[in-house]
């Protein structure tokens, strides 16, 4: 009864095919923006804080899927789109590093190493995309089994803490005073107190269930 109400084989293909061109919005934003000479004052600043923008929005998207999905077996199809979104997060992540590294680091390892020890929001981005690594390198299905379910699932816990870590990057970057942090804030405090929750509630379920 459950599969009768997912969404038609061709259906997800064509749903797959809009979320990976959403995805790929702000890149194309970014293109077309510095095509236009139309990134403002400081482009590297734009670029960077545009690929930093998206990689946390599409990380903490990748973790909402699994809290919605919960909600009802009508939505058990969004973990179809959990592995893309979760990968172009990484994809613009990496720009994001590559950024950083090339624009205002110019490559130069002993800069990155001093910045990385001096500035606290450096290290927290770059933490954050460490994390981040694993997870890509893991998203096969050959992973998965070669892994092991359980473990595999531990592992990719990972993206919660690369997610706290993003998110503190953000409040550290902005000037004292700037709130635009906090909706992604808020968004990633709910999605992480859900698991909690779904837990206590299914384990209240199983009580009621033994009485």
């Amino acid at each position: 009864a459950g599969k009768a109400r997912l969404p038609g084989e061709r259906a997800l293909r064509l749903l797959k095919i809009f979320v990976f061109l959403g995805c790929l919005v702000p890149l194309g934003l970014l293109i077309y923006n510095g095509f236009q000479d139309n990134l403002g004052p400081d482009p590297t600043a734009t670029v960077t804080h545009a690929t930093g923008f998206a990689t946390l929005r599409l990380l903490i998207l990748s973790l909402c899927i699994t809290p919605f999905r919960r909600l009802s077996v009508r939505l058990a199809w969004l973990i179809r789109f959990r592995r893309m979104i979760g990968l172009f997060a990484f994809f613009y992540g990496c720009l994001h590093l590559f950024t950083y590294l090339w624009l205002f680091a110019h490559f130069d390892m002993q800069a990155i190493l001093d910045d990385i020890a001096k500035r606290r929001y450096v290290m927290a981005g770059f933490s954050a995309w460490v994390l981040l690594v694993p997870l890509a390198l893991t998203s096969t299905q050959w992973s998965i089994r070669r892994l092991g379910g359980r473990r595999w699932q531990v592992l990719h816990r990972l993206a919660y803490a690369s997610a706290i870590l993003g998110v503190i990057h953000y409040w550290w970057i902005v000037k004292a005073g700037v709130r635009t942090p906090l909706t992604v804030t808020l968004v990633l405090a709910v999605v992480l107190a859900a698991r909690p929750l779904w837990s206590l509630a299914q384990a209240r379920r199983r009580i009621r269930i033994r009485i």
